[in-house]
């Protein structure tokens, strides 16, 4: 069972000013030295992979903690404080546009660190692979803008991307660790963070919706014309949507997580061929097919469904708590030693860092006005 967390994450629009940036990365290069001389790069993106350390670490680099904007920003200082040479660790991929460049720059980054041809492309999959599930297997309405791949010189890497709600413009966090991921389809998260926890969201990485995989590897396999055939029978089985028979009282919250139980209007039969002719032996070769969207998945899952009775997860996976716990022990006790823990090491690293005393002062009074937040909850 892994910790994970949750941090409010309200979307914010425009962009760090350049007069922050340049200090948030002088800052940041000089924690990061610190943890890196002490304890290692496998450790640094550890603590990365950690929901709550890595609120905590963009409010000590002065950006607003409860910001979506902790996310982009947080990673890109990264991105430009840390090299492979100088730390062994390199940071592939950003926000947008920038995100598709991950492929090259984990090769380049690769062949910084004298990885095999073969080491490089494993990498390659895993950011792919990473980004499809939290795109495509998870569905509660958040489309990925924001991809980090992070990669140490002893090959172990860490991910944190981040998806846009267009609906309630709310954002979500998505954390990954090599360490703790032992394949990408069943509960592989180290955290799922956001401050929206929906009540009914597609979850095909859950460990009760293994009998929907299963079936929608068996149901792809089978030549399309017959697909086609159980389509068209499970939408005339599902002709009433849950919008037309929820009962108007319910709130607009659960209005918007609505879109993801219906049947997808449109499915591309090409695509469904093509898997057809692919034959996937498991769901992580049936979600690695390009093309494979949530429309294809989502279709797949309710046929299984309505036509075999394998039912998916539709519990959100976001933790909808804060990463340690409540002050009144919901939805759980707040474990002191772990926060403790993770605010000294933040505090020891300020006061050690080569900087003025100005900036270690404030610092530390960003990260003290975060733990009230946190504690208050």
């Amino acid at each position: 069972m892994y910790r994970t967390g949750v941090a409010n994450l309200p979307l914010h629009y425009g962009k760090a000013p350049s007069w922050l940036t340049v200090r948030m990365c002088k800052l940041a290069k000089e924690i990061t030295n610190i943890m890196i001389e002490e304890q290692g790069t496998t450790k640094l993106i550890h603590r990365l992979s950690d929901p709550y350390w890595f609120q905590a670490f963009g409010c000590v680099l002065a950006y607003d903690w409860h910001s979506s904007g902790v996310t982009t920003v947080v990673t890109g200082i990264l991105k430009n404080a840390l090299s492979p040479e100088e730390h062994g660790i390199a940071v592939c991929g950003g926000k947008g546009k920038t995100s598709r460049k991950t492929p090259n720059d984990i090769t380049m980054a690769g062949e910084k660190f004298g990885f095999s041809e073969k080491t490089i492309k494993n990498l390659t999959y895993t950011s792919k692979m990473t980004a499809k599930v939290d795109n495509t297997a998870i569905q509660a309405g958040y489309q990925l803008y924001h991809h980090t791949f992070l990669i140490t010189k002893d090959e172990k890497w860490s991910v944190i991307q981040q998806g846009m709600s267009k609906q309630d413009h709310t954002a979500r966090r998505y954390h990954w660790l090599s360490d703790n991921t032992t394949n990408f389809i069943v509960e592989p998260h180290n955290a799922v963070v956001g401050n929206v926890k929906r009540l009914k969201a597609l979850n095909m990485t859950a460990m009760n919706s293994e009998g929907a995989r299963k079936a929608s590897v068996d149901l792809a396999k089978e030549p399309t014309s017959k697909i086609i055939r159980l389509f068209e029978s499970a939408r005339s089985v599902r002709q009433k949507t849950l919008q037309e028979w929820l009962p108007e009282a319910k709130s607009d919250h659960l209005q918007r997580s609505v879109e993801t139980l219906n049947m997808p209007r449109n499915i591309s039969w090409k695509i469904m061929k093509k898997v057809y002719e692919f034959q996937p032996r498991n769901y992580e070769e049936l979600l690695s097919v390009k093309g494979v969207g949530p429309a294809t998945v989502r279709g797949l899952a309710l046929v299984a469904e309505l036509i075999y009775g394998e039912k998916p997860s539709w519990e959100d996976p976001v933790k909808y708590s804060f990463a340690y716990g409540g002050k009144d022990g919901v939805p759980f006790p707040v474990d002191r030693k772990a926060m403790d823990e993770s605010i000294q090491l933040l505090q020891e690293s300020v006061q050690a860092a080569k900087i003025g005393i100005k900036e270690k002062t404030w610092s530390l009074r960003r990260l003290r006005h975060f733990i009230p937040a946190n504690c208050s909850n």
